[in-house]
């Protein structure tokens, strides 16, 4: 590779490596704002395919092998990935390496882990080439219509790329646009794994609602109109919104509600495993999210499920949500998403402060306003809280914690109560309880767990009436 110095300010090309939905829907969304955009596939159908369908929205370069996708493009090109995270991205950037030359910026835009992100950074730099980790929410139609990205790695390479990528993204309500650069090395990648524990919980949450519902004897009918009718205040949200429509949707087929007629096994990426598992290494708690991976692992097993269903004894109490009725299941799943969103955030901060990524949490609540699947009226509400000084955050906390005030947090309870007494499996809205109550506890009975420790392998403990490590020989 040559050296080159490029004065270059902005980027108006790009290449799209993987013409799948989403990678295919970016590279319409860039075209259709300007840039001149090289496509390639491994399956030159694929491109083929798509030249035909989409070729007239925009300026495309249809490519067929690796080296004729590199050489189509200017310097210093700008390559998008959009190929399955783990062993096909290094695959890729092993077949595209030869071809590159000094300052070429390579984009990850899948679901990259943030560990891997940091390995390619280091490795591409050696080559002179720079690498952005870019977190992309919005799903199919946000990634034609308008996503929420998160870019991190280079950042002079992000430099490059934000003012294509601002005509690409969501408007954040607010006069900008729902991208911006999030930090070093895999700083963008760990940020939309966030995002994607985020919204593990708050999808299971809204299941568990629905599934109370349910139990209070409503048809499906009512269900439907009941979830639209909760999207407004703190609830107004992307999720609940798709959720009215699909609760309300029925197959042409049958004529029952469709969502009645699907398996009850959700599947996944492994996005919120990770974010579990950070978690625990950065030493912050996520119960809610981790409650939702473990609720989609046991959906799994559907057949043993069923089994167990006529052999396990039940012992439920036929106990009534009257009178609270539905208002009551709304209060709990605010309350609950409210926790969830914190979990995230916390995790966020941990994560920031031991990477050194300095990762702005405001910046980070504003590109999520817009485009992504978790954009909500509730990170309005946070955006007030990160962005301001320190004094005024205390008192935006304040008021944010009165949502939890009286009969909203009742309701809470009675709801997870109500469930549990039923038998309905909670997990989330039992874990978003308990997570509430240990933060607020002004003691707990780990002191009895530290006193066994210490039992059984002598780890000391320390007291609350003098300094010190002690050890007790308890027999």
């Amino acid at each position: 590779m040559r050296e080159k110095v490029h004065t270059v300010r902005m980027i108006n090309h790009i290449g799209v490596i993987g013409l799948g939905t989403m990678g295919a829907n970016l590279a319409r969304n860039a075209a259709r704002n300007g840039a001149t955009v090289a496509v390639f596939n491994r399956t030159g159908v694929k491109t083929e395919t798509f030249i035909k369908e989409h070729g007239k929205e925009g300026t495309f370069l249809a490519c067929h092998t690796a080296k004729e996708f590199c050489m189509k493009l200017p310097q210093p090109r700008a390559l998008l990935l959009m190929v399955k995270a783990g062993e096909a991205v290094d695959d890729m950037i092993a077949e595209l390496t030869p071809h590159l030359e000094r300052d070429d910026i390579l984009i990850d835009g899948g679901n990259s882990h943030y560990a891997d992100t940091e390995r390619r950074c280091r490795e591409l730099a050696k080559h002179g080439i720079r690498f952005v980790g870019m977190g992309v929410s919005g799903g199919e139609k946000g990634a034609l219509e308008g996503p929420s990205m998160m870019p991190g790695g280079d950042p002079e390479a992000v430099e490059l790329l934000l003012p294509l990528l601002r005509t690409m993204a969501a408007d954040d309500g607010e006069g900008g646009k729902c991208v911006a650069y999030m930090g070093p090395g895999g700083a963008g990648h760990f940020v939309k794994m966030v995002h994607n524990g985020i919204e593990y919980g708050v999808m299971q949450l809204i299941a568990e609602a629905y599934a109370i519902l349910q139990s209070m004897g409503l048809d499906q009918a009512k269900i439907a109109t009941t979830v639209k009718g909760w999207n407004t205040g703190d609830l107004q949200s992307y999720l609940i919104e798709i959720t009215a429509k699909v609760l309300a949707k029925k197959d042409p087929e049958t004529g029952k509600y469709l969502v009645e007629l699907i398996k009850d096994e959700a599947g996944q990426k492994g996005t919120g495993r990770w974010t579990v598992e950070a978690a625990m290494r950065y030493g912050t708690s996520v119960p809610v999210m981790t409650a939702a991976v473990e609720a989609r692992e046991l959906s799994a097993h559907r057949e043993h499920r069923v089994k167990r269903s006529e052999t396990f004894p039940s012992a439920t109490m036929e106990t009534s949500m009257e009178p609270f009725g539905t208002d009551a299941v709304k209060s709990a799943l605010t309350l609950a998403t409210i926790a969830t969103y914190g979990q995230g955030f916390e995790l966020l901060d941990a994560a920031s402060k031991e990477e050194g990524w300095s990762l702005s949490l405001a910046e980070i609540v504003r590109i999520w306003r817009g485009g992504c699947i978790i954009r909500s009226s509730l990170l309005g509400t946070l955006q007030e809280i990160y962005q301001e000084k320190e004094t005024t955050q205390k008192k935006l906390k304040r008021e944010c914690l009165k949502r939890f005030e009286g009969q909203p947090q009742l309701s809470w309870r009675i709801t997870t109560a109500y469930a549990i007494s039923r038998g309905i499996p909670a997990p989330a809205l039992a874990a978003s309880i308990a997570y509430y109550d240990t933060l607020r506890a002004a003691s707990l009975p780990q002191n009895l767990i530290q006193a066994q420790r210490d039992f059984f392998g002598a780890h000391t403990y320390e007291r609350t009436d003098k300094d010190g490590a002690f050890h007790t020989e308890w027999e």
